[in-house]
C-alpha cells in the first residue's frame, strides 16, 4: 500500500478523527469575504490596459468594422466583471417576461 493510503487508513482505525476536529478546521478557514473586490480592483486596470492596447491597434490598421466589434464585445464584458449583480437581475427579468414565477 502507498504510504499516504496506510496512514490514512491507520488514523482512521484509530479512530482520532472526530467531528470537533473538523468543526475546528472548517472555523480556521480562511476569510474570503473581499476576495471578489481584491481580484476586482487587481484584474479590472489589467483588462483595461489590454481592451486599450488592442482598441488602439484596430484603430492604427484602420479595421473599423472589428474596432467596433471589439468595443461592443468589451464593454459587455466590462459590465459583468464590475457588476457581477447584473446577470442574477437579467435571468429574474427573462424568467418573468416569459412567465416564469421567479424569487
Amino acid at each position: 500500500m502507498l504510504p499516504l493510503m496506510s496512514s490514512a487508513a491507520d488514523t482512521l482505525a484509530a479512530g482520532s478523527i472526530t467531528l470537533a476536529e473538523t468543526a475546528n478546521s472548517v472555523n480556521n478557514a480562511p476569510d474570503t469575504g473581499g476576495l471578489a473586490d481584491f481580484l476586482r480592483g487587481f484584474f479590472g486596470p489589467l483588462f483595461l490596459v489590454i481592451v486599450s492596447i488592442v482598441a488602439v491597434f484596430f484603430l492604427f490598421t484602420r479595421e473599423i468594422t472589428r474596432f467596433a466589434q471589439f468595443i461592443i464585445l468589451a464593454i459587455f464584458i466590462g459590465i459583468v466583471f464590475y457588476v457581477p449583480g447584473i446577470i442574477e437581475v437579467i435571468a429574474v427579468a427573462l424568467a418573468r417576461a416569459m412567465g416564469v414565477t421567479a424569487e
